[in-house]
Formats: C-alpha cells, structure tokens, sequence
C-alpha cells in the first residue's frame, strides 16, 4: 500500500456532505453521508480521560488512607484498583498523543494503532495491579485475617469515591451516548465496537469502579455487623474478579483492532453509497474498510471508471479519485483498482 498519504484537511462544508462537482472543474472533498464518532469533536476523548485520571488520583490516595486507617480487605483491594486505573488513565493520555501524530513516509496511514498498544498496556496493568492483586489479598485474608476497626472513615471515603467516579463515569457516558446516536447504535453496544479505545477504557473502568464501591461497601459492613473478616476478605476478592472479567474484555477488544478490523457495516454501506454516487464511477466490485486509528479507516476498492479511456488518462483519473476519498478526514488512505468486467458489482 504505497499510496495512502495523510488525510486531507476537512472542507468548509463538513465532511457529512456526498462529494459532488461544483465550478471550474472542482470537486468538493469526499464524504461519507454522516459523520464518523467524534467527528468534530477530538477534545472528548482527552477529556474524557483527564477527567478520569483527576477522579482516580483523588479516589486513589483517599482509598489508601482509608485502607491504612480500617486495615480493610475490600477497601485495600479499591485502593489498589483506584491505582491501577490512575496507571492506566496515564497510559491513555500517552495513546491519545501518540495516535495523533500525523502519516509520515514510514507510516503512511499514521500512527492511529499506537492508540491500540497503549490501550492494550493499561488493560494489562488493571488485570495485574488491579485484579490480581485484590484477589491474591482477599485469599490472604481469608488464611490470616487482620483486625479492623474506624469503619466510619472508610465509610466516608467510599461515598466520597463514589462521588468523584461517578462525576468520571457521567462523563463517559456523556461522550459515549452522543456517539451512540451518531452510529445509530445502543450505549453498550457502542462501548464494545468502537474504534476509540479510550473511550471503552474509561467507561468499562468506571462502571467497574462503581460496582466495586458498592462491593467494598458490602463487604465492610458484613465485618462490622458480624465481626468476622471473612465477608470483607471476599469483598475483596469479588472486586478482583470484576477486574480480572473488564481487563479481559479490554484486552480482546484492543486485540483485534490491533490485528485488523473491518469497519463497521453502516460505515461500509456509507462508503458504497457515497463512491457509487461519484459521476466518474459506474461501478464497485470490491470494497474493504479497515479501522487504522480512533474513528480512522482506510479504504481499499475495485472500481470500474464512467466511459472509455486510454490506460494513461485510466490510471491518472484513478489516482485522482483516491485523493478525493483521502480527503474525508475519516479516511486515512485509500487504494483503488479498476475492476475486471466479469466481476460482479457491490448493491449499496
């Protein structure tokens, strides 16, 4: 793939407009009939993420305070949850950066999958740091429980982190719910498919923070009521377990946008509407998405051009259509090729 070059710059338009001919001979840039998630909107994500490091910071020293003070299973294990998903929100400010830098002669079609690796990293580190750990303290507690006590501090401190998650998660939410509607999809739906992994990331790290809290906060009444640290001893474990079942879920996701994803089929039928509705194209035989970044796609495709030509002005007129569909700022680039006769053509 030696053509795709950086996306052009979005026209005064927008890029929701079908690329159509206008005066002397211009064309406007390609686009896709909607708008891509986050289209015009690449703050949310960054803040989004800046949100949830501020939370998880605050949550984070406040759990560790408490956890010294009650010598708490469930809340040792929130503390340790709280940590690792201030670890993990730095490992997705990193990929948002690195995503970001623009195609260079090395990388053709950007830097977008770094946003994967990061991503893939901070899921890691919440099974490990988070998960694991919570149930390795939780067994440990069960073989030779501590003695607790100040359950009101650790009262105080989880409603002040449910608090402060809960600002984090509304956020999320927030973002994920105008992407939703964008793509014609319902909220969880869209958390598992998109193609931003921040915003998966902090949504499923924040439902899980809240679900913990509710847990920890079991857990620790359990030991006041009955005085036996086991109920507080499988809080902890119970939040490990959540844990371990998100990072899971994260790291498969970031798997396979890693290793090529096609595009969502609502975003392929756009791309076939809007090619189809180009004069110069009579046809499309073949057509491949693949999801190359944060709401990136690069598009491979037969075509059959409008006319006859001769196999020069065939291949400039060629080159020319794909800097037309490169131009969609969603389109990262683009290779096409002419489509044999017998080939059968793709319906919209």
């Amino acid at each position: 793939m030696s053509r795709p070059g950086p996306p052009g710059p979005p026209s005064e338009t927008g890029p929701d407009e079908p690329g159509t001919p206008v005066a002397d001979g211009e064309q406007q840039p390609f686009g896709l009939g909607f708008p891509l998630p986050g289209d015009g909107r690449g703050s949310d994500s960054f803040l989004t993420v800046f949100v949830a490091l501020a939370a998880n910071l605050l949550v984070a020293v406040a759990k560790t305070a408490a956890a010294l003070i009650t010598r708490s299973a469930s809340l040792t294990a929130e503390a340790a949850h709280s940590w690792a998903d201030t670890g993990n929100e730095v490992f997705l400010v990193v990929a948002n950066r690195r995503a970001a830098k623009p195609a260079d002669r090395g990388h053709p079609l950007g830097h977008g999958r770094e946003a994967y690796v990061w991503s893939l990293f901070a899921a890691v580190g919440l099974f490990v740091a988070g998960g694991a750990f919570s149930i390795t303290h939780g067994v440990g507690q069960l073989r030779a429980p501590t003695a607790a006590d100040d359950f009101i501090v650790g009262y105080a401190v989880l409603a002040v982190s449910f608090l402060l998650e809960g600002m984090s998660f509304r956020q999320s939410v927030r973002q994920a719910r105008a992407d939703a509607r964008t793509m014609e999809r319902d909220l969880i739906e869209h958390v598992l498919a998109t193609s931003d992994p921040a915003l998966r990331a902090v949504f499923a790290e924040d439902a899980a923070a809240l679900t913990g809290l509710v847990l920890a906060t079991a857990g620790l009444a359990a030991r006041q009521v009955t005085g036996s640290a086991v109920p507080d001893a499988v809080g902890s474990i119970l939040v490990g377990i959540l844990l371990v079942a998100v990072a899971v879920v994260l790291i498969n996701r970031n798997r396979r946008f890693l290793v090529g994803e096609e595009a969502d089929p609502r975003v392929r039928a756009a791309v076939l509407r809007a090619l189809l509705e180009m004069p110069e194209v009579a046809r499309v035989t073949y057509l491949r998405l693949e999801v190359v970044g944060p709401r990136m796609i690069s598009v491979i495709g037969d075509v059959d051009l409008a006319g006859d030509d001769v196999e020069s002005h065939v291949a400039v007129r060629l080159r020319a259509l794909e800097a037309r569909v490169s131009s969609s700022p969603a389109v990262a680039g683009t290779v096409l090729s002419l489509s044999a006769p017998d080939e059968p053509s793709l319906a919209p």
